[in-house]
């Protein structure tokens, strides 16, 4: 079957006004594939994926071609648009990439502290504890994310951000996998304080000692996630 059930579409989300119709497509679908509302091995229809945005299919063949570069989705002709499987070889490459890239903006960050900066982060911290008790894994996420973009903004090098996320589809696909694990949740929060209040503190050493343990979190589980979840793999 060609076209996916109507609610494997459900999370996404027809275009507003101020984004190209491509671009839509493209952020829309990346962020279904990467939280797994499109799971591996799900058809992905032009058709279907055009009708539920309300935009045409060209848009959204622009937006397939870009997730196939990216990783997300195989295409084979003659057949079918599938979600590819998480590829562990390119997560770690993109969790070697990360680590290393924000061990430089921690250290850079806790040289420095400012107000600001201490600001931005318990304001980001104190975002996340509200969705934890709301319990929206969602919005965890998202809290998750914008924690660490606040460092990169911090440290004035907002493009590596996009460069990271760019090279991070697989890692962070696995990352959403192990989020309802219990006590992910908890662990990750504890983490940020840890690693806010050392940069805040003038910690260098303290924050890439808790930032280490928060990046290698996931694959330190990673065994466990694959055998709850083989056909994710």
């Amino acid at each position: 079957m060609d076209v996916p059930p109507a609610d494997d579409l459900a999370a996404l989300a027809p275009m507003g006004r101020r984004r190209s119709a491509a671009e839509h497509a493209y952020e829309t679908l990346r962020e279904a594939l990467i939280s797994l509302a499109l799971p591996p091995g799900t058809v992905v229809s032009r058709a279907a994926v055009a009708m539920r945005l309300g935009v045409s299919q060209t848009p959204v063949r622009e937006a397939l071609i870009r997730l196939q570069e990216d990783g997300l989705i195989a295409v084979v002709p003659h057949s079918a648009t599938r979600v590819t499987k998480i590829d562990l070889a390119s997560a770690r490459e993109a969790s070697f990439l990360r680590l290393s890239v924000e061990l430089e903006i921690v250290r850079r960050l806790a040289a420095a502290p400012d107000a600001r900066l201490a600001a931005s982060l318990r304001a980001e911290l104190a975002r996340m504890r509200e969705w934890r008790a709301r319990g929206d894994q969602a919005e965890i996420a998202a809290a998750d994310e914008a924690f660490h973009t606040a460092l990169y903004a911090a440290a004035e090098v907002p493009g590596l951000r996009d460069l990271v996320r760019s090279r991070s589809v697989h890692l962070d696909r696995l990352r959403r996998l192990h989020l309802p694990s219990p006590g992910k949740v908890d662990a990750i929060l504890s983490d940020h304080e840890a690693l806010a209040e050392a940069i805040i503190g003038g910690d260098a050493d303290g924050a890439e000692r808790h930032l280490r343990r928060h990046l290698s979190g996931t694959f330190a589980m990673v065994e466990a996630i694959r055998a709850a979840s083989p056909d994710f793999f």
